[in-house]
């Protein structure tokens, strides 16, 4: 990593929007996740929201010592007001300037603090499109979070332990492709997947 910081607040407003979108009615529909439905979808954000706040904080326990695998996400009855609230406090965790230094752990394993916080815009800006492409919406990712993740995603592509991790096999996209569908060969996803 390159020791940049960044602001979550562009695409952490994005992700909420696209969440407000959602209708009751696409709740289960498929997504490019697999085992995931939209609401699955939408309590991995949800919960990862919550685990990257406190890995940011640095208070580690219970949010950041679970594995993201423990068990299928869901929603709560107060999802609709819990995820905004989650992603602006991940957003505001992320703006103290000691969240980037040192080590913290999310999803049970301990990471450099701006590894941590790479894996976060990874998970954001993919799981937006994901988001976006299942209801149907726009989808215009923060730049910035863009470029961090396609940073991120092609520095493990090449690393043979990623499949059946949290990454599928990278998807070939053309050089020349936007920069958004390269990240999302790049994670493991079809960028022409449709619902």
């Amino acid at each position: 990593m390159t020791g940049q910081t960044f602001d979550f607040g562009p695409q952490a407003l994005v992700v909420a929007r696209l969440a407000e979108g959602v209708t009751d009615a696409q709740l289960d529909g498929v997504t490019p996740c697999p085992r995931y439905a939209v609401r699955n979808l939408l309590g991995h954000l949800a919960g990862l929201a919550v685990a990257f706040r406190d890995a940011g904080r640095k208070d580690l326990g219970p949010t950041t010592d679970t594995s993201p695998t423990a068990s299928l996400p869901d929603i709560g009855p107060d999802w609709r007001e819990a995820l905004p609230k989650a992603l602006d406090e991940l957003a505001d965790a992320w703006r103290d300037p000691a969240a980037w230094t040192g080590t913290t752990r999310a999803g049970g394993v301990d990471l450099p603090a701006e590894v941590a916080a790479a894996v976060a815009a990874d998970e954001l800006v993919v799981h937006g499109w994901d988001l976006a492409r299942v209801t149907g919406q726009e989808y215009d990712p923060d730049p910035v979070l863009l470029e961090v993740t396609h940073r991120f995603l092609a520095g493990v592509a090449d690393d043979p332990t990623r499949v059946g991790g949290i990454f599928g096999p990278v998807v070939p996209v053309p050089g020349g492709a936007p920069l958004l569908d390269r990240v999302i060969g790049l994670s493991g996803r079809d960028p022409g997947w449709k619902r």
